[in-house]
């Protein structure tokens, strides 16, 4: 038997107890996992070491590698993501619908665990521990696949949390971790009907959609971001190039970043010479239209393949419209569903904005990096869903649910 098949099959075998256990048990569980990622977090460290050296090794991107990178400080705020969870009510057995039929039948509708989550995601080891802390809070398994480049931190992550466990009512089992590096794995895990209930991609474009074209398990789509912020011609200065520097610059490599500045013709001619010149003291690469270089030269030239790409990187297309409109409908072309923003003080656009952007997060002068479970009051996510089936945008614990009718009567019969 493969190593996928196993390891589905003994997660498979833990639903049955996951789904008895109450919240306290649950609880304390995730606390006893919060406690010991703290005090391996010196291990832990170790490990991303490992895997921060081969990156360097293999050329990855300064960009990449942080968002690979754990230390003492990003440990402490994954161990807060957890006690958010716990601290976050329990929503399986949550009462839904309640009513009784005329013959007397009484239907109730309850949240319920999924059963088994399959996660594949790429190089950020902090998923490993929201994956297993928001599927056990809602009573399911979870096998994980990581990307290679995180194998030495994600090994030590859940042999710490699985210990954890041990001596908790959650059994250890219901972590689990594919080891094997392969594209193999994936693809027996997008096989894998009957042993995973849903399977659940986070990373980049190709990933995700080698994930929703080959697997026959159900599957929670998580878009990549192209991200836009669009400065209206009354956008307040001040504000404008606050939000637009930390959408793209607080944290280039996550999806939530912004990659094309969208500016009003008006607003560009008054105000973006500065701001661009704010974003290159601050580090960014920029490409602009034609009427963006025309107002900053040193841009380099932008084409489609630069809107449509998501860089994850210090690079920033700036695009000039003639307004709301062209904006618009530029969003509708490049944008992946993600998160979008304008920045503006006149309230029929952001009102027109906020109605037609066809997006999971829509900001009005607000960064686009708060797309995030954490910001949102989620505690840790499992992800930012694209789609618009089941769920849509951060996902927390009520997306990790389904739903069961339960059926009370007194020997009712159909006739």
């Amino acid at each position: 038997m493969s190593e996928v098949k196993a390891k589905a099959l003994a997660a498979q075998e833990t639903t049955g107890i996951l789904a008895r256990l109450t919240t306290e048990a649950k609880n304390g569980a995730l606390g006893g996992m919060a406690d010991a990622l703290l005090s391996g977090a010196q291990e832990i460290i170790k490990a991303n070491e490992e895997d921060l050296a081969r990156g360097r090794e293999s050329g990855t991107s300064p960009s990449l590698l942080d968002r690979l990178k754990l230390n003492e400080e990003r440990i402490a705020g994954i161990a807060e993501g957890i006690r958010q969870i716990i601290a976050l009510p329990d929503p399986v057995g949550d009462l839904l619908e309640s009513y009784t039929r005329p013959n007397g039948m009484h239907i109730e509708k309850r949240r319920v665990p999924l059963g088994v989550v399959g996660m594949i995601y790429e190089a950020r080891p902090n998923v490993t521990v929201d994956a297993a802390a928001l599927c056990l809070k809602t009573g399911n398994a979870v096998v994980l696949r990581g990307g290679s480049s995180a194998l030495s931190s994600n090994r030590c992550i859940v042999r710490i949390l699985r210990e954890a466990l041990a001596i908790t009512e959650i059994p250890p089992d219901a972590i689990q971790l594919i080891e094997d590096p392969s594209r193999g794995s994936v693809d027996e895990m997008l096989k894998l009907n009957g042993l995973l209930d849903v399977v659940i991609p986070r990373g980049g474009a190709s990933l995700i959609q080698n994930v929703i074209q080959n697997a026959t398990v159900p599957v929670i789509e998580t878009g990549a971001g192209i991200c836009h912020t669009f400065l209206d011609d009354t956008a307040d200065p001040g504000m404008a190039e606050a939000i637009a520097l930390n959408a793209k610059m607080q944290r280039p490599s996550v999806c939530n970043s912004m990659e094309t500045l969208l500016v009003h013709q008006g607003y560009a001619g008054r105000h973006l010479p500065a701001l661009a010149a704010k974003f290159r003291e601050a580090g960014a690469e920029l490409k602009g239209c034609v009427r963006a270089r025309a107002l900053v030269p040193e841009m380099a030239a932008a084409t489609d393949q630069d809107y449509a790409t998501e860089y994850n990187d210090y690079i920033l297309n700036v695009k000039i419209v003639d307004g709301l409109d062209e904006a618009l409908a530029h969003i509708r072309r490049f944008g992946t569903k993600h998160s979008e923003c304008i920045v503006t003080e006149t309230g029929e656009n952001a009102g027109r904005f906020l109605q037609e952007v066809d997006a999971a997060a829509v900001y009005h002068n607000v960064s686009t990096r708060f797309t995030d479970g954490f910001e949102f009051g989620f505690g840790a996510e499992i992800g930012i869903s694209t789609q618009k089936l089941h769920v849509r945008g951060p996902m927390g614990l009520p997306a990790l649910t389904s739903t069961k009718y339960r059926i009370v009567g007194s020997g009712q019969i159909r006739g």
